[in-house]
């Protein structure tokens, strides 16, 4: 997107650059209106970087933009073959994920999976956000591949890319279903989530963990309530994120709570007393991600920040570009999730320092394998008699 690189490149070059930025990116037809993007969180809709034609909305002088539709979500139902999800990542903590869907109705504008729209020929903007698409048939495909001969056992991670308890799973129920499966095969599962709907499934949770085979991972931004609503305009308000892990930590239920992402300039003042809260609230071990901004998201992100936020756009871009060798984004293995430099050194020793000042992390929750149980229900081929 040309423009936004446009845009960013004034923003450094002059002192008035931020006025300027915003008016470059305003006259691009990439903004979309406020009435038709309410309630989400990418300003802006681009095509989809496989598409062969770049689109942009532009008034012919009859105000035909004024009766385009806002967005609404539609969600469609995929009907993928397999939904365990493996890796060999080095600097994550786990080899194998499920996705109940893609696409997240939560709209966070800093989501690392927002690329993966332009597999479906859709845009990481708006249609990310607003153009869902479901699994339900996740839990039928679960069973059968637990119950296939050699499986090896290991905790399954659920969140780590759209967020499992999103808005439609209300009406969609595929989450329930999922854990339902594991709970039946005893099989481990770790949950991050955004969501306080994650306390509907507390029956299950409660009696998996009391197994040793579940922990809940709630990730908390900011305490900034208005802060959030701008960034993470559907998910759950901070307060409810933290009662959330309430709940679930005084149901005996392992709680972590994830700085994901940590915005230099922007959240990193709150190192400590998010922290503090999530201590308060019961959590017994936290983490954190620096921000990342792979592919769109980096454009998307930055016109974000113009909108919301012009006056530390400068501020914001050149603390980040410190601990990324200069770049937005750095996918190197050991980097991407941490950064490197003083800057990224002192957020990493402030985490520390607090977490050891509070008594977090003194111990990590080791989920169980050795209960594991195949399958033998729903969807599972009957062994010859």
């Amino acid at each position: 997107m040309q423009d936004i690189k446009s845009a960013d490149r004034a923003a450094f070059a002059a002192p008035d650059g931020i006025d300027i930025a915003n008016h470059i990116v305003a006259e691009s037809g990439l903004r979309i209106g406020f009435e038709r993007r309410r309630g989400r969180g990418a300003g802006i809709n681009p095509s989809g970087r496989y598409e062969p034609f770049a689109r942009s909305a532009v008034d012919d002088g009859w105000n035909s933009l004024d009766e385009l539709p806002a967005f609404k979500t539609d969600v469609q139902v995929e009907k993928p073959k397999t939904i365990i999800t493996r890796n060999s990542s080095p600097d994550i903590s786990f080899d194998r994920s499920v996705n109940p869907y893609r696409g997240c109705e939560h709209g966070c504008v800093y989501c690392f999976a927002r690329p993966t729209h332009a597999y479906m020929g859709l845009s990481a903007g708006l249609d990310f956000e607003s153009r869902l698409f479901a699994k339900p048939n996740a839990a039928e495909l679960l069973e059968r591949e637990l119950s296939k001969p050699g499986y090896e056992v290991k905790s399954i991670a659920i969140g780590t890319n759209t967020d499992p308890y999103q808005p439609v799973e209300k009406t969609w129920r595929i989450m329930r279903e999922i854990l339902e499966v594991l709970e039946a095969a005893n099989h481990p599962v770790g949950i991050v989530t955004k969501s306080a709907l994650v306390l509907r499934d507390i029956d299950i949770l409660q009696r998996m963990a009391a197994k040793g085979l579940a922990k809940v991972a709630l990730s908390v931004t900011t305490l900034d309530r208005t802060l959030a609503r701008a960034m993470e305009p559907r998910a759950a308000t901070p307060a409810k994120r933290l009662e959330a892990v309430k709940t679930l930590s005084e149901a005996g239920i392992p709680t972590m709570v994830m700085m994901a992402p940590i915005i230099p300039g922007l959240t990193d003042s709150e190192i400590e007393r998010v922290l503090e809260s999530a201590n308060t609230a019961g959590a017994r071990e936290v983490g954190y991600v620096l921000l990342r901004l792979p592919l769109e998201v980096s454009p998307l992100f930055k016109e974000w920040l113009l909108r919301h936020y012009p006056n530390r756009y400068r501020h914001v871009l050149a603390l980040l570009r410190s601990m990324r060798d200069g770049k937005d984004y750095d996918a190197e293995w050991n980097k991407r999730m941490r950064g490197t430099g003083p800057y990224a050194f002192q957020i990493r020793r402030r985490f520390e320092m607090t977490a050891r000042r509070l008594g977090l992390n003194e111990t990590r929750t080791e989920l169980r394998c050795d209960r594991f149980t195949p399958p033998k229900g729903a969807g599972v081929q009957l062994a010859l008699l």
